[in-house]
């Protein structure tokens, strides 16, 4: 991994909170227009270049003239994931409070960067996300490929990270407070395109705060690097595996309560009645017979008692969203 700097103007105004990481790969020169666009508040910029087969880092080094750039060079592309940990690694050794990732395609506005920022360094947020969904104006404008197939994986994510009030859990726009990095084995995270989803899966394990921020997205005739349809099931795969993880880190490791209790006798009661009742239906329909009241009172109390719990276990879920910032105590025991 290599590192270069452009050595030129520094950075006017007040004492700036704020670092940008900007993954790259196939980026080129949209990331020199990037750049002059990033405000003041931004202290320190760190283009990765993930091994970028255009050579964008050695394009910045050449002709950046702001002095808060860094560049850092993958020798082996490790992902859009690979790339922003790295940044992290990077950010969470400079003075800044709020570390933000930046696409360097120009699709998000780095006007928003103090906005996006703003509940983090204010105190009231561990990890901040863009939300394309939030006016209907910025949805109609959405290609409906990438709107579909966003809101399939919207869900699955917030499935497995149990952040359920995240609208855009896919979106890239993100900034999170530096000491927060510190809490996460950043090294474990995804590091191609599941790396979103699973960063909220583990930000969820720390019980960090997550809100939204409402913003506008750019279209151009660019292609997209994220096609659902080759990704749904990759998705799928790693927002179970989480899912599970999840239930039994949050609900029997780490904590055991009534929801836990309901989720454990849900899940048989609603299986019993299935197979149970699926099976009478199957050997009814062959043998021309009637089927008996008692076996389909047996196969659908057990249904109705377990859905019950599961819904009341899945309430439980949606309202134990963590509410209050960590960052504020990860470095407490210090000044002890």
């Amino acid at each position: 991994m290599n590192w270069g700097k452009c050595m030129n103007n520094s950075v006017d105004g007040a004492e700036p909170k704020i670092a940008v990481v900007i993954p790259c790969y196939r980026v080129g020169k949209l990331v020199l227009d990037l750049i002059p666009r990033i405000g003041s508040e931004v202290g320190w910029i760190f283009i990765v270049d993930d091994a970028c087969p255009v050579n964008t880092g050695d394009l910045v080094l050449a002709e950046c003239k702001d002095s808060r750039v860094h560049v850092i060079k993958h020798a082996q592309n490790q992902g859009v994931g690979g790339a922003t940990i790295t940044g992290y690694k990077a950010a969470a050794q400079t003075a800044a409070i709020a570390v933000v990732k930046l696409d360097g395609d120009g699709q998000m506005d780095p006007a928003l960067i103090g906005r996006l920022s703003r509940p983090i360094v204010a105190g009231r947020s561990d990890y901040v996300k863009g939300n394309r969904f939030h006016r209907i104006r910025d949805v109609s404008s959405m290609p409906w490929v990438r709107l579909f197939g966003n809101a399939g994986l919207s869900f699955l994510t917030k499935l497995s990270s149990g952040y359920w009030q995240l609208f855009d859990p896919t979106n890239g726009f993100t900034a999170i407070h530096r000491d927060v990095l510190q809490e996460l084995e950043l090294d474990n995270i995804a590091k191609r395109y599941f790396f979103e989803s699973d960063m909220l899966y583990n930000l969820n394990q720390v019980r960090a705060v997550v809100t939204e921020m409402p913003m506008w997205a750019v279209y151009g005739d660019e292609p997209s690097s994220l096609n659902p349809a080759k990704v749904m099931l990759p998705f799928l795969k790693g927002n179970l595996r989480n899912f599970g993880r999840r239930l039994v880190y949050s609900y029997f490791i780490r904590n055991f309560s009534l929801a836990s209790l309901e989720l454990l006798f849900s899940i048989p009661l609603i299986l019993f009645s299935i197979f149970y009742g699926g099976w009478h239906w199957v050997e009814g329909r062959i043998s021309g017979l009637p089927t008996v009241p008692g076996i389909v009172m047996t196969a659908a109390l057990p249904l109705i008692i377990g859905v019950q719990l599961f819904l009341s276990w899945l309430n439980y879920d949606v309202a134990n969203q963590p509410t209050q910032p960590i960052h504020p105590f990860i470095n407490e025991g210090d000044d002890v």
